[in-house]
């Protein structure tokens, strides 16, 4: 039945189709769709058809359906009606379709023929501009050519012409300077020769050869004539004021003080003064400094000022002639006459270079310190001499050695007392040159170790100097303990002052191999001593590893070896020699320059600590042992006893550890010392535990003797050390608390043990008792060792 209203539904669809497309046969052919008149129509329906009017029929019996309740074929006719409703809006969507796609490529068609009208118009126009181009290029060929000629001239001309105006420049100003002289109006000439100055340093980059060396020799001829006016001036004025200054200022009479005439001779001298630094541009473009040679590595540094060089030269001819040549004054050995003199000559002035000769450097306006400057042109001497000598006595260990100790003391005093920078050229570039670097390293070493043996052979080695004074000796630090770390203090402060990181890595990594050297001597020695582990040159090599350890952990902290750390870390991460790992631990100061001498310390220091826990353990035990052997089942009770007093098995035991405690708190510094009793502490109470507690079991008065015995006599050994020792002893002041509960609160106990075994109720339970640190099953172990329990009948 379904099947056929669904055919009748199907059949009046198709039928409706068919009169639509008859309707539409007899009209007009839609606009621009090819085709006959009365075939278009009826091939569109054809082509449109609904998918299920091209299905083939079937039967009833083929669709395998029956006939449909009398529901169903009510709902037929509305299930037809919408497939006729979309029929029809599907056919309103094709034809609408249909009519603009022919609109669409007509237009198209039309846009592309106007554009290749368009690009042919172009072509005509680019072909006829080319040939208008290459015509005119033609035609204009020899105006080209003869308007470059007269280019070429004009150009010409004009360089001729600007090089005739700089020598009319020149010249100009050579006649001004030559003016000024006649007139004797030296300022003005110097003011002159300035701008000449100026205009040779603007033509360095020119090309003109000629024209160069006429400037240069224009300016040459006249800074010498002012220079050798205003020189010969100055140090008229400077002979009136007694300069140089030889004796020292508390015994000058001039100079500083007040002579006759002074306001006079201040003024010239501030007059000429100021006239000689305006020659200071044109000194510097026709002299040449003294430089020493690259491979000491000076810093770039300007001349030193014009007036300060006249002002030096007496003292440079007097040094020259104490300390040169054949002089008795000239002697090798003696490098502190000449770093003396020269540290005289820098205080013996001063006074008079911040009083009298800095107010006008600060008038005229450069930032120029005189003292600074005076003291430049003096190192400078010092320099040259020591690069002279140097290599002479490069190989004589002694003179070398001492050379370098007078050396580092007139550095210090130079920076400390005169305020010289560390960035100018100093000393210590010359001490920095490779050759000699590496001899001073060598030397170093040799005289370190040296050191180390004398130290160490010494009667005194293992004796604190500060024994009687309690304050000092708190780490009961050893003489050779002491006297080492001064060593390696005296060279942190020998090379902190050298100019490169480099350099000063290279001395890091000497005072390390310093440290591991003693270490490893600080070893040979304790083997000697093991047999004596408890001996005072045990203990007194354990203090000083531990002092070594606690000072280098002190100076990883110090802003110098941070520094060093830094530049090491860069160091590092060029070559490559570090993992990632480490770099980033150096990088973020989790570790320290020092850090793998301070870990081989610290292995060695708990090394020796162990063992010496270990002798003093070995002698407790041995101590102990009639204590473990004491009838704990069998004792009375303290019911039965008028006064509980101390186990007579247990006196050998306490006599050994107080006597050790009292012996080692005695040769050992505090912080080990408190190392070691802990470390003590928890091995006895372990082993009372295990060894006395777990092994016997107590009767009444067994366990009140136990308790007597622990928290009236063990404990109290330690209580001159710690507040509440019996915290350290948690095994047997539990096991105690256990066995000295009263019968009812220990089968109180018992029961819940029993009935919330590993539950919360039994951790509440124990710890109202006062049992932290036992486990339940220890509680049980240790209540079955009771002996009295009551006879229940059980």
């Amino acid at each position: 039945m379904a099947g056929g209203c669904a055919g009748r539904a199907s059949l009046e669809g198709e039928e409706e189709i068919r009169e639509t497309a008859r309707g539409s046969r007899g009209g007009a052919q839609p606009h621009g769709l090819p085709g006959r008149a009365g075939v278009w129509p009826l091939a569109s329906a054809e082509l449109y058809k609904p998918r299920w009017l091209l299905m083939e029929p079937r039967t009833r019996a083929e669709t395998g359906c029956s006939r449909p309740p009398r529901s169903a074929r009510r709902r037929q006719p509305r299930a037809a009606l919408k497939v006729v409703t979309k029929g029809r809006t599907s056919r309103r969507k094709v034809l609408t379709i249909s009519s603009e796609i022919p609109k669409r490529i007509q237009s198209a068609l039309k846009n592309a023929e106007e554009s290749k009208q368009f690009l042919n118009q172009f072509l005509e126009q680019e072909t006829h501009l080319f040939s208008s181009i290459n015509s005119h290029l033609l035609t204009a060929q020899p105006w080209m050519e003869d308007l470059g000629a007269m280019i070429n001239q004009i150009e010409e001309i004009e360089r001729h012409l600007a090089y005739l105006k700089w020598i009319s420049q020149i010249e100009e100003l050579s006649d001004n300077i030559q003016q000024y002289l006649m007139t004797n109006n030296v300022p003005e000439a110097a003011s002159t020769l300035v701008s000449m100055a100026e205009l040779d340093i603007k033509l360095q980059e020119s090309s003109c050869a000629h024209l160069l060396a006429f400037m240069r020799a224009t300016v040459k001829f006249w800074h010498k004539i002012l220079k050798d006016k205003l020189t010969s001036d100055f140090e008229e004025v400077l002979a009136q004021l007694h300069w140089p200054f030889i004796t020292p200022p508390q015994s000058q009479t001039v100079g500083l003080s007040r002579p006759a005439g002074a306001p006079e001779i201040y003024s010239n001298l501030e007059t000429l003064f100021c006239q000689l630094l305006k020659l200071q541009t044109s000194d510097e473009l026709l002299t040449e400094p003294k430089q020493l040679p690259e491979k000491y590595c000076l810093p770039a540094s300007p001349s030193v000022i014009l007036p300060i060089q006249i002002m030096l030269t007496p003292l440079q001819k007097r040094f020259r002639y104490h300390f040169r040549g054949n002089r008795q004054t000239n002697v090798i050995s003696k490098p502190e006459w000449y770093l003396a003199q020269v540290l005289m000559w820098i205080g013996n002035h001063t006074q008079f270079l911040d009083e009298k000769i800095q107010p006008i450097l600060d008038k005229v306006g450069p930032s120029v310190n005189a003292r600074l400057e005076f003291s430049r042109g003096l190192m400078m001497l010092v320099l040259e001499k020591l690069a002279a000598d140097i290599p002479c006595l490069l190989y004589d260990d002694n003179l070398f050695c001492h050379l370098v100790d007078e050396v580092l003391l007139f550095e210090r005093e130079l920076h400390s007392l005169y305020g010289y920078p560390s960035t100018f050229a100093n000393c210590m570039h010359i001490l920095s040159e490779d050759t000699c670097f590496q001899r001073w390293l060598t030397v170093e070493r040799k005289f370190a170790l040296q050191k180390m043996d004398s130290m160490l052979s010494s009667e005194a080695a293992w004796i604190s100097q500060y024994k009687d004074i309690t304050d000092v000796d708190e780490m009961k630090v050893p003489d050779c303990a002491e006297t080492f770390m001064t060593l390696l203090l005296v060279i942190t402060d020998r090379y902190k002052n050298l100019p490169t990181a480099s350099r000063k890595l290279q001395f890091l990594e000497l005072q390390k191999d310093l440290v591991d050297d003693f270490r490893i001597r600080l070893t040979q020695v304790m083997k000697e001593e093991t047999r004596a582990s408890l001996g005072f040159r045990y203990c007194a090599i354990l203090n000083a590893v531990n002092y070594i350890s606690t000072v280098l952990a002190d100076w990883a902290d110090n802003v110098f070896f941070l520094q060093l750390q830094q530049a090491a870390l860069e160091v590092f991460a060029e070559n490559n020699t570090l993992s990632k790992l480490q770099l980033g631990q150096l990088a973020s100061m989790e570790s320290s320059v020092f850090d793998d001498m301070i870990n081989l310390l610290e292995r060695l220091k708990h090394d020796m600590l162990t063992r010496q826990v270990d002798h003093v353990f070995r002698e407790v035990k041995d101590a102990a042992k009639l204590y473990t052997k004491e009838r704990w089942l069998s004792l009375p009770s303290q019911s039965e006893q008028a006064v509980m007093s101390l186990s007579s098995s247990a006196c050998p035991l306490l006599l050994t550890v107080r006597d050790r405690l009292l012996q080692l708190e005695e040769q050992l510094c505090f912080s080990l010392f408190t190392v070691f009793w802990q470390v003590l502490v928890e091995k006895l109470d372990v082993y009372i535990y295990q060894e006395i507690v777990l092994a016997n079991h107590f009767n009444e008065g067994g366990a009140a003797q136990l308790q007597f015995d622990m928290t009236r006599n063990l404990f109290p050994l330690f209580s001159r050390y710690c507040k509440r020792p019996e915290n350290y002893f948690k095994h047997v002041k539990e096991a105690c608390i256990v066995l000295n509960l009263n019968i009812g609160s220990a089968l109180l106990l018992k029961d819940v043990l029993q009935s919330a075994s590993g539950q919360p109720p039994a951790t509440e339970a124990l710890n109202e008792v006062g049992i932290y640190k036992l486990a339940q099953q220890d509680v049980e172990i240790l209540l079955n060792l009771r002996t009295n329990w009551p006879n229940t009948g059980k």
